[in-house]
């Protein structure tokens, strides 16, 4: 009898630490169920800052290649101009000839 009764203490304890470890990892499950959430979250802010990063570096990817469009052209307008005055400058050369 005395050996049924410390086999059934012994399956108690074993029993109690089993309940007990089973919450502990009921507990971490919580725990890492919440960190879970927060790292989602998180993830999410930072697709969105790199969408918005994306966004302002295509705009300003537009906005250079406006620029260098714009110089272009002014270069392109001066040298037309720079043409222009060169022309009136032979026709008052002319003129003053005559």
């Amino acid at each position: 009898m005395s050996d049924l009764t410390s086999n059934i203490e012994h399956l108690q304890e074993k029993l109690h630490m089993l309940i007990k470890e089973y919450k502990q990892v009921q507990e971490e499950n919580v725990r890492l169920k919440q960190e879970i959430e927060i790292l989602e979250a998180e993830q999410k802010e930072k697709r969105i800052q790199l969408f918005q990063l994306e966004q302002k570096l295509a705009a300003s990817q537009i906005a250079v290649h406006q620029i260098e469009k714009a110089e272009e052209e002014k270069t392109a307008l001066q040298q037309k101009i720079d043409a222009y005055i060169k022309e009136i400058d032979k026709c008052l050369a002319l003129l003053h000839a005559q």
